[in-house]
């Protein structure tokens, strides 16, 4: 065999030993060498497939502790998915882990919050599910309110009332698609001509009609929150009215009657107020020409007006004692019934010792009126009048004998006869 360094005679026992297999060399073993390679490749895929887990894992978070949270939704919208964002004042703090619809309706958003992130959230923090486009997926905003809470957020807090869902263009496709259904191209078609030729060269005006919209929507803003105050108390009102509406209705229905009556009595009524008109007229008169007479006769009557006010509460109880009278049984025969009797004289009133005399004092008194009990005597009440028929001295029974005589015989000539009738008439 020829030796590639050049021609010469090639030592074949050489080239024999160095091709021998690796299994006829000494010391080695071929069984051994044949699990190297196996075991190497499982290793390469398990040590590949822990890469690929890590990495998935880092990218959905699974690695990192979070702060279970619940968001009750009245609905999460048409593009909320698991992980999107929650998001506090712009920054991400946490994601949306997943969707739970409910069976009394609306929606559980359970959140998957960053414990670093809790101490800046307040326990009465609100969620928002909004969106940042028209067109982009939904996400949650934790809005703290005004007055935030001094406790910070805690896991398994259930977030109550969110209701702001921005609505969504598709939304917005189907209630347009379903207004469309039921507008007629030729009619729309119309209107929208009839619109253009309203706008058509008055832009200004109408953009000077927005302007003052928007002038006095700026003078009402400040009146929004009485408003809502009589929105709130309108149900009460109107709710009254539904009660008295029958009243209120007959009211109505016998002012109709009036009318009618009114257009029916017209001739009187139109007689009426002539004579109304006369009748003034001529009180007009008769109180011009008497005006002094009237006032001089009113001024009169004060003092007596005064005192009668002043015994008011007497002049009442008589009265009222003679209701009993008019009010009482009749008698069997018609007429008067009188009671008679015989009293003997009480002494005259002699001049001037008798004057009349005004010192009762006492004010007004009801003695008893003007129910007067059965067997009952009214008090007899003694006053200052200027006369006394129990005063001592009085003569008593007086017999006016010469008056008898005349009574008898007619009329004598001369002064009286009878010395104790001396300063007497008769």
């Amino acid at each position: 065999m020829t030796s590639p360094l050049g021609p010469g005679p090639v030592d074949r026992s050489e080239t024999e030993t160095a091709a021998a297999p690796v299994a006829a060399r000494p010391g080695s073993s071929f069984g051994a060498r044949g699990y190297v390679r196996p075991l190497t490749g499982l290793l390469t895929v398990v040590v590949l497939l822990a890469i690929v887990a890590v990495a998935v894992g880092l990218f959905r978070d699974g690695f990192r502790r979070t702060v279970p949270v619940t968001v009750i939704a009245d609905r999460a919208g048409l593009v909320m998915y698991p992980e999107a964002k929650v998001k506090l004042h712009g920054a991400q703090v946490g994601k949306v882990t997943s969707i739970e619809p409910l069976s009394e309706g609306g929606a559980a958003l359970h959140l998957a919050i960053d414990p670093g992130s809790l101490a800046a959230i307040p326990a009465n923090v609100r969620a928002e599910i909004t969106s940042s486009t028209v067109f982009g997926s939904k996400y949650v905003e934790l809005v703290p309110p005004a007055a935030a809470a001094a406790a910070p957020l805690r896991a398994g807090t259930v977030i109550q009332g969110s209701d702001n869902v921005t609505v969504e263009l598709n939304t917005v496709f189907e209630q347009l698609v379903t207004v469309l259904d039921e507008v007629e191209p030729a009619k729309l078609n119309q209107t929208l001509g009839a619109l253009a030729t309203a706008f058509n060269g008055r832009g200004e005006r109408f953009g000077q009609t927005l302007v003052d919209l928007d002038t006095a929507l700026s003078r009402i803003n400040p009146a929004l929150e009485d408003l809502n105050h009589v929105l709130a108390v309108s149900p009460t009102v109107f709710g009254a009215f539904a009660d008295a509406s029958p009243d209120l209705l007959a009211i109505l229905s016998n002012t109709s009657d009036v009318s009618d009556s009114v257009v029916d009595q017209q001739t009187n009524l139109d007689a009426l107020l002539v004579s109304a008109i006369g009748l003034a007229d001529i009180g007009t008169e008769v109180l011009a020409e008497n005006r002094d007479p009237l006032t001089e006769v009113a001024r009169l009557l004060v003092p007596t007006t005064d005192l009668t006010n002043r015994y008011n509460g007497a002049l009442t109880c008589g009265l009222g004692g003679l209701i009993p009278l008019a009010t009482g049984p009749g008698i069997a025969v018609p007429g008067a019934v009188l009671v008679q009797g015989f009293f003997l004289g009480r002494e005259r009133y002699r001049y001037p010792d008798n004057l009349p005399k005004v010192a009762a004092k006492g004010g007004p008194q009801c003695m008893d009126l003007p129910t007067v009990g059965y067997e009952a005597r009214p008090p007899y009440v003694v006053t200052d009048i200027g006369a006394n028929q129990a005063q001592y001295g009085n003569q008593g029974i007086l017999l006016n004998s010469d008056g008898l005589k005349q009574a008898l015989f007619g009329p004598f000539g001369g002064p009286p006869r009878n010395t104790a009738q001396m300063g007497q008439p008769g």
